[in-house]
């Protein structure tokens, strides 16, 4: 990961801006699942971290963006860009990210530059769909499923795939590993804004449903609730919540088991990724230590 990070300090340093190294500083890095996934899987291959560093500049232009349009106060428990410096600074920033990332990327054989660029425009649309939904209830749950893919899903499942082409491995079990991957995490994310307190999370609990978002617990709580109990839930949405609400919502949810419905799913898509790539046992234990975090 040093030559990834180092990758990525050149990147900004050539943007020849003072203030873009600064702002990119107040970034917290993560947990750069992409990147570490990339040197997994072409860890012989010498421009896979400088391939890891092009992601992690693509992924965080993508946050910057989100936090924008979520109107996020902060992000893994340090404030926003767009709360201390502006939403207008936070686009910019992302915008330079996102150019810089492209223009190293048109270096890379075809297949490769295809793969990654694609899967921006993929997320791009995810994020605008994550908007639209968010202007009422959703009990769908494959139109949740869907948005989930692109908004996260698809740059995971482009990393593992470009990085499997760079090292000449099966491309396919790779794409398919990290779609799972993508989906998987994410569900979980959705599960601990559920279970998780604050200071764990570095956000308000329940935060996304206030937010608007319908994730999968919600959405198995719908289907398992009454008339007037529908009604109820869907009245609360989008709302901030007092704490008889969030209790009522969270004795619900423990009643008809949507946490463990959605945990459920994540374990299905997480055996789907092993079985894809059995033999490999780091991007084995990668699928292990995701599903962990769980509550």
């Amino acid at each position: 990961m040093q030559r990834v990070e180092k990758e990525i300090d050149r990147l900004i340093k050539e943007c020849d801006y003072d203030e873009v190294a600064r702002l990119f500083k107040t970034l917290s890095g993560g947990k750069r699942l992409r990147a570490k996934l990339i040197l997994k899987i072409a860890n012989e291959h010498k421009d896979a971290p400088l391939l890891a560093a092009i992601v992690e500049l693509i992924h965080a232009a993508s946050l910057l963006h989100d936090d924008v349009i979520d109107e996020a106060d902060t992000r893994r428990g340090v404030a926003s860009v767009n709360a201390t410096q502006g939403s207008k600074t936070a686009v910019m920033l992302g915008d330079i990210l996102y150019s810089k990332a492209f223009t190293e990327l048109v270096a890379f054989d075809k297949d490769v530059a295809q793969t990654i660029a694609g899967s921006v425009t993929a997320l791009s649309k995810g994020e605008m769909m994550d908007v639209n939904m968010a202007e009422a209830f959703n009990s769908d749950e494959k139109k949740y499923l869907d948005m989930l893919y692109l908004k996260t899903a698809t740059l995971i499942e482009a990393a593992a795939k470009a990085s499997a082409i760079l090292a000449g491995k099966d491309v396919e079990k790779h794409a398919l590993y990290g779609r799972n991957l993508g989906l998987s995490f994410q569900i979980i994310d959705d599960i601990l804004d559920i279970t998780s307190d604050e200071a764990t999370l570095g956000k308000p609990a329940m935060n996304d449903f206030v937010e608007g978002k319908c994730t999968l617990p919600y959405i198995y709580l719908y289907e398992a609730l009454d008339g007037e109990e529908k009604e109820k839930l869907v009245a609360l949405h989008a709302k901030k919540t007092d704490a008889d609400e969030i209790a009522w919502i969270q004795s619900q949810m423990s009643k008809y088991k949507t946490v463990e419905k959605s945990f459920g799913l994540a374990v299905k898509l997480s055996n789907e990724a092993k079985e894809a790539l059995a033999d490999d046992e780091d991007l084995v234990n990668i699928l292990n230590t995701m599903i962990k975090r769980s509550y």
